[in-house]
């Protein structure tokens, strides 16, 4: 029959090499007297057998499949894969798969081959059948599949209803109205919720009797590329109908998209403005603001809300600086809302009676920072990192770390000092991080101290660390975050509008370096209100004590508890009592 076995060399491309790998397969080079069936049963063994993943074997079999159209298939090419669809369901779980791969082989196909006008005739007129078929449920196809027949084949209502005259023509009486027997079909999967399917078929027979409701349905059920494709079939005021709704609804960003794609902004003139208006907002609250500002692209009325949004969030610093960028000094209201601002309660650094915060980005600087850290007994952890925007890209290094004690904060540049002095970096950290004696405390510092095992890998410090106390664990519910937590405890929150300012600029800004501090400071003067149960009525515990010693936890090489650690904690319930 024209069979031989061969090896396909597929180069799969990985990361850094080519890696050559095979997959059995049957080379038909003569498809002259092979049966539908027999090709099927075959390609099914090439799948079974072959040695690739899933995917790469779809590929494979997908390129083989085009090749061997070209082959002599008997009667001719699109009437053998009009039979195979046919057969396929009798393979049962590889139908649906195998589906799409002869279809989408034989797309490829007509790329580059004419099907002569017999071989065209007759396959049409057996997907017409195989239509029918799949309609009365007598032929198990998915409903994709049906849509995916009539397209690659091209048949029309014209071409039903020429099979069906046939059919009549020996008495087989089971379609009178064949428009009637397809949109019940299609009604039929619209109340099954198969909307993508129905607006398929709706649109490839033409038919535009379904309408608003239609529409709203799709809408209410999230089904917002069916909407799309349904309105744009349907024509500019079915368009214009989806883009009020989607602004109505909030759905601004699709709403802007249709309005542009489709040429639409006499209509709408105010959805641009109002989709950007949105997207600031997000960014802002995310904290994102030179983002925000890229975004604005220097348009004023943008700027100008974005000036607003940071009046609003407490960034006096941001406020200033696109006033004076953008030459604002004259924008309504900003003195007023200014005032109203500062008013606003914040926790200052200067209320923690923190004497000073110091920047340490050299060797001496290091030495005496780990020096007078050693000498605390609890101290709080932070760090910072420069966000990365660029969607499936890595985080940027964590660029710095801060360490607070009961009077200083030392602001570490881990950037410079892993390029000067990783070893003493190293050494310093470990002396503080492994330290049995110190307490240290963080606000989810777990996920900080992977992000500075991911950001310095060969440094041996931010692989293990020893008594680690995470003071959300304290807390039933910790929402807010560190800020709201403050809040609830101290009196006043944190302003968290510079946390995703750019960390990597040197010199830091006195705003970023007293924001950097707050947050390592903030954490001791919480845990002395827990230790010493002094918190209000506000409290998240009410009355109760909390009891926080069984929270702190170690990561060390070894598992065992260390006799220091042990005797520190000791220690520490001995200075609690």
């Amino acid at each position: 029959m024209g069979f031989e076995e061969k090896a396909i060399k597929l180069q799969v491309k990985e990361e850094k090499a080519c890696e050559t790998k095979t997959i059995c397969l049957h080379a038909f080079t003569d498809l002259t007297n092979v049966a539908p069936v027999v090709f099927l049963y075959l390609l099914k063994e090439c799948y079974v057998h072959g040695n690739l993943k899933a995917t790469k074997k779809f590929r494979a079999l997908q390129q083989q499949v085009h090749q061997v159209l070209s082959n002599s298939p008997q009667p001719g090419p699109a009437t053998f894969v009009a039979h195979c669809l046919y057969i396929l369901p009798i393979f049962g779980s590889y139908c649906e798969g195998f589906s799409h791969l002869i279809i989408s082989s034989f797309q490829r196909f007509l790329k580059t081959e004419a099907i002569i006008t017999g071989d065209s005739s007759e396959a049409k007129c057996i997907a017409v059948q195989l239509f029918l078929d799949i309609v009365e449920g007598s032929i198990d196809h998915d409903e994709r599949i049906a849509v995916k027949i009539l397209e690659v084949f091209d048949v029309r209502l014209t071409d039903i209803e020429k099979v069906v005259s046939q059919l009549k023509g020996k008495n087989d009486h089971r379609f009178d109205s064949v428009k009637t027997f397809v949109e019940q079909y299609i009604f039929g999967l619209i109340e099954t919720q198969s909307y993508m399917t129905a607006v398929n078929l709706l649109e490839h027979f033409s038919i535009h009797q379904s309408g608003q409701s239609f529409l709203l349905k799709m809408i209410e059920n999230k089904q917002f590329k069916a909407a799309e494709k349904w309105a744009t079939f349907m024509g500019k005021p079915m368009l214009s109908l989806l883009v009020q709704e989607y602004v109505e609804r909030g759905k601004l960003k699709f709403a802007y998209l249709i309005v542009k794609k489709n040429d639409l902004q006499q209509e709408f003139p105010d959805v641009h403005h109002k989709y950007k208006k949105s997207t600031l907002k997000e960014l802002a609250e995310k904290a994102c603001w030179d983002v925000a500002e890229a975004k604005a692209n220097g348009d004023r009325q943008l700027i100008e809300f974005l000036v607003y949004l940071a009046m609003e969030a407490g960034y006096l610093e941001k406020v200033d600086e696109l006033c004076n960028r953008y030459c604002l000094a004259g924008l309504p209201k900003v003195q007023e809302r200014e005032a109203s601002l500062l008013r606003r309660r914040f926790l200052n650094i200067n209320e923690l009676v923190v004497d000073d915060i110091i920047w340490v980005d050299e060797l001496n600087g290091l030495g005496e920072a780990t020096c007078q850290i050693e000498g605390s007994k609890v101290v709080g952890l932070d760090c910072e990192w420069k966000p990365n925007y660029v969607k499936g890209s890595k985080p940027n290094k964590v660029s710095i770390l801060q360490i607070a004690s009961d009077k200083k904060v030392f602001i570490l540049d881990l950037i410079k000092l892993y390029e000067d002095v990783p070893d003493v970096l190293d050494n310093c950290l470990t002396r503080i991080l492994q330290s049995p004696r110190i307490l240290k405390l963080g606000y989810s510092f777990q996920c900080d101290v992977k992000q500075l095992a991911q950001s310095y890998g060969d440094l041996k410090c931010f692989k293990c660390y020893n008594m680690l106390l995470d003071i959300q664990n304290l807390f039933k519910d910790p929402r807010g975050g560190l800020s709201g937590l403050a809040e609830k405890i101290l009196g006043a929150g944190l302003n968290k509008t510079r946390r995703n300012s750019n960390w990597e600029q040197r010199p830091l800004t006195q705003n970023q370096l007293e924001y950097a501090a707050l947050d390592a400071a903030v954490l001791i003067e919480l845990f002395y209100r827990v230790r010493d149960n002094s918190h209000t009525a506000n409290s998240l515990v009410g009355n109760e004590k909390i009891e926080w010693k069984s929270h702190i936890v170690s990561h060390m090489d070894n598992p065992k508890k260390s006799r220091k650690e042990s005797r520190h904690r000791k220690e520490l319930n001995v200075e609690d009592n």
